[in-house]
C-alpha cells in the first residue's frame, strides 16, 4: 500500500496537458473579458505595490539628512493612497473573479452530476461509488485556477517580478547579474524537488482515500464485522493502513524539511553575496544607503511571485489531468441520447413483450437466449429460478436499464429502445429485496415516489403497506429520521415503506423483486393484501425464490441459464411434473415420487402398504398449493 508510484514523465505529462488544452480553452474562452479587467487589477495593484519599496530610499537619503518635513509628509501621502489603491483593486479581484471561479466549480459539478445521473446502470457496476463521487466533487477544483484568481495573479505575478526586475538593474546592474545566475540555480533546486515530492503527495492522498473508504465500511458494516467476531481483522486492516500513510506523511516531512534546509542555506549565500557586493559598493559610494534597502525590498517583491510561478507550476500538470478526467466522463454516451428524436410517450396500457430477445454483457457471453414472453395489464408474470439464471437481467430490460442486443422489448407495440426513457420510466414501480431508503424521515421516503402528493393519498399508501402498525408507535410518527439507508428501521419495516413508495407511485408495470423476503408471515400475509390491491389493472413482474409467494401468478416463467424452459400456471406446471414440479417439491421438503396413502400425500409406500395404495399420486394437494 505504501508503495509509491512513479511520476509521470516530461513527456506524458505533456501528452496530458495537451490533450485537455482545448477543454481548458473552452471553459476559459468565455471569461475573456473577465481576464483581461483582472490583469487590469493586478497591474494596478503589483504598481501600486512599487512604491513601499521606493520609499526607503527617499526617507534615508533625502528626508532625514536634511530634516524635510514636507517631503515625509508627501512620502506618506504616496504610500497611503499606494496601499489604498492596492487594497481595493486586491479586494475587486477577490470580488469579482475569485467568485466567478468558484461559481464556475459549482457550474461544472453541476454539469458533470447532470450527466452522470443520466448514465446507464452498467457505468456504475463496473465503478466504485467513490470513484464516481470523485469525479464529480474533486475533479473540477483546479479549474478555478483557468479562471479564478490564479492564472491572472500567476500572469499579474511575472509581469510584477518584472518591473521589479527592471528596477533592480537600473539601481544596481552589476548585483541583479549575480543574483540572477543565483535565483536560476535556486529555481532549479526547488523544481526539482516538487518533482520529487508530488509523487509522494499523490501517494498519500491515495493512501488516505484507500484507508478512509474502508474504515466507512467497516462502519457502515458494523453489525456484519460484530456478528463474525472480526473486530481484530479490521484493526489489523486499519492500523496497516494508517501505518502506511504514517510512512509516508513522515517522507513527506522529511522532503519538506531537506527543502527548508536547503532554502535556509541557500537563502543565507544569497544573503551573503548581496552583503559582499553590496557592503562594497556601499564602503566605496557606488551605491547609498537607501538604494541598497530599496534594492533588498525590491529583491523580495520579484521572488515572492517566482515562488508562487514555481508553485503553480507543479499544480499545473494535475489541473490538466482533472480535465482530462472530466473529459472521460462527459464522452460517456447518456442512456437518454438523442431524446428529442425519440417518440414521445403518454398513459401506456402496459403491455410488454420480449420478441426473441438475447442480452450479454460482454461479447460472446449470452445471459439471455431467445426469450419470448408477453405480459398484459392485470397479468401477474413470475420469474423463478436458480440464482444467476438471468432473471434480474430480464427484469433490468423490462426497466430499461440495458437493451437487447438483438430481438426487441416492447411497451404497447413501440420498441422500448425508441421511446423517451422519462416517459417511459414514469410508468414504472419497483420494490426490490434490498431497497434503498434515504436518510431523511418516513414521511420523505414515502413521498419520494411521487412529492406532489397529497399527505391523504401518503398516508392512504402507508396504511396499505400495513406501515402504519410501527409508524404510529413512533413520538413523531411521518417525521421520524429514520437514518442512512433507513438503518433505524427492522428489515421488514423498511421493506413496508418501500412497499408503500410504490404503492403511492401508482404504477402501470410493476417490479416486485422478493418484495416480501424480509417479511415475517404474519407481515407477509398482510402485505399480500396490501400487494394485490396494488397489482389490480397493472403489469406486474414478480422475482421469487419463494415459490408459495407465486402460486397464484398469471404465468409463471422458469429461467434457467437464460432461457425459459418452462411456462404455464402452477397447476400446469406441478402437472407437468418438470423443472418447476423438483424445485417446488425440494423447497417444501417433499419427495419427487408422491403417492397417495389413505387420502394423504406421502412418500411412495413401503410394501406392507401397497396392498392399500397402489395408484400413481392424486397430487390435488400440491397442485392447489395446500402443499
Amino acid at each position: 500500500m505504501a508503495e509509491v508510484r512513479k511520476s509521470k514523465s516530461f513527456k506524458e505529462r505533456w501528452q496530458t496537458i495537451r490533450r485537455a488544452l482545448p477543454d481548458a480553452m473552452a471553459i476559459a474562452r468565455p471569461q475573456a473579458g473577465l481576464w483581461a479587467m483582472g490583469l487590469v487589477l493586478v497591474l494596478v495593484s503589483r504598481i501600486a505595490g512599487l512604491a513601499l519599496p521606493a520609499a526607503p530610499k527617499f526617507l534615508i537619503d533625502q528626508v532625514i539628512p536634511n530634516r524635510d518635513l514636507e517631503m515625509l509628509y508627501k512620502l506618506i501621502a504616496v504610500i497611503l493612497g499606494a496601499t489604498i489603491i492596492q487594497g481595493a483593486s486586491t479586494y475587486v479581484l477577490t470580488q469579482t473573479i475569485s467568485k466567478t471561479g468558484q461559481r464556475l466549480i459549482t457550474e461544472l459539478r453541476m454539469k458533470i452530476y447532470n450527466h452522470v445521473s443520466r448514465l446507464p446502470v452498467r457505468y456504475f457496476d463496473n465503478r466504485k461509488t467513490g470513484e464516481v463521487v470523485s469525479r464529480v466533487m474533486n475533479d473540477v477544483e483546479g479549474v478555478r485556477n483557468l479562471v479564478g484568481t490564479g492564472m491572472v495573479e500567476l500572469l499579474g505575478g511575472l509581469l510584477g517580478a518584472g518591473f521589479a526586475l527592471a528596477i533592480l538593474f537600473y539601481i544596481n546592474w552589476k548585483m541583479t547579474l549575480a543574483i540572477m545566475f543565483f535565483l536560476v540555480v535556486v529555481g532549479g533546486v526547488l523544481v526539482k524537488a516538487f518533482m520529487v515530492m508530488r509523487p509522494i503527495f499523490k501517494e498519500r492522498q491515495r493512501v488516505n482515500a484507500d484507508v478512509t473508504g474502508r474504515l466507512t465500511e467497516s462502519i457502515g458494516g458494523v453489525r456484519v464485522v460484530k456478528a463474525y467476531n472480526t473486530e481484530d481483522v479490521e484493526r489489523k486492516v486499519f492500523n496497516t493502513g494508517v501505518d502506511s500513510l504514517l510512512n509516508l506523511v513522515l517522507r513527506t516531512i522529511n522532503a519538506v524539511s531537506a527543502i527548508a534546509l536547503t532554502s535556509s542555506v541557500l537563502i543565507g549565500i544569497l544573503g551573503s553575496v548581496i552583503l559582499i557586493i553590496g557592503g562594497r559598493q556601499l564602503l566605496s559610494g557606488a551605491m547609498s544607503t537607501g538604494d541598497f534597502i530599496s534594492y533588498l525590498l525590491y529583491l523580495g517583491f520579484m521572488i515572492s511571485p517566482i515562488s508562487a510561478i514555481v508553485m503553480m507550476g507543479s499544480q499545473f500538470s494535475e489541473i490538466f489531468a482533472g480535465l482530462e478526467r472530466m473529459k472521460e466522463v462527459l464522452s460517456e454516451p447518456t442512456e437518454d441520447a438523442n431524446e428529442a428524436e425519440k417518440t414521445a410517450l403518454g398513459a401506456v396500457e402496459g403491455i410488454i413483450r420480449f420478441e426473441d430477445v438475447d442480452f450479454e454483457y460482454e461479447a460472446g457471453k449470452p445471459v439471455l437466449k431467445g426469450v419470448t414472453l408477453e405480459a398484459r395489464p392485470g397479468m401477474v408474470t413470475a420469474l423463478v429460478g436458480p440464482s444467476g439464471s438471468g432473471k434480474s437481467t430480464l427484469i433490468g430490460l423490462v426497466a430499461a436499464f440495458h437493451h437487447p442486443t438483438s430481438g426487441r422489448v416492447t411497451i404497447d407495440g413501440h420498441d422500448v429502445k425508441s421511446v423517451r426513457l422519462h416517459d417511459y420510466r414514469r410508468q414504472l414501480g419497483a420494490v426490490l429485496q434490498e431497497n434503498f431508503l434515504f436518510d431523511g424521515t418516513v414521511r420523505e421516503n414515502i413521498l419520494y415516489a411521487r412529492p406532489g402528493a397529497t399527505d391523504a393519498e401518503m398516508r392512504e399508501a402507508a396504511r396499505l403497506a400495513y406501515c402504519d402498525e410501527f409508524i404510529e408507535k413512533f413520538p413523531n410518527g411521518f417525521d421520524t429520521i429514520i437514518g442512512e439507508r433507513g438503518v433505524k428501521l427492522s428489515g421488514g419495516q423498511r421493506q413496508r415503506v418501500a412497499i408503500a413508495r410504490a404503492l403511492l407511485a401508482n404504477p402501470k408495470i410493476l417490479i416486485l423483486d422478493e418484495a416480501t423476503s424480509a417479511l415475517d408471515s404474519e407481515s407477509e400475509a398482510s402485505i399480500q393484501q396490501g400487494l394485490a390491491t396494488l397489482m389490480k389493472g397493472r403489469t406486474t413482474f414478480v422475482i421469487a425464490h419463494r415459490l408459495s409467494t407465486v402460486r397464484n401468478a398469471t404465468q409463471i416463467l422458469v429461467v434457467q441459464d437464460g432461457e425459459i424452459i418452462e411456462r404455464g400456471t402452477h397447476q400446469d406446471l406441478i402437472a407437468a411434473h418438470g423443472r418447476y414440479f423438483e424445485m417446488y417439491t425440494r423447497q417444501h421438503g417433499l419427495h419427487e415420487n408422491l403417492f397417495v396413502c389413505e387420502d394423504e400425500v406421502c412418500e411412495e409406500p413401503a410394501d406392507e402398504k401397497k396392498a392399500r395404495s397402489t395408484t400413481r399420486p392424486d397430487l390435488s394437494k400440491v397442485m392447489t398449493g395446500e402443499l
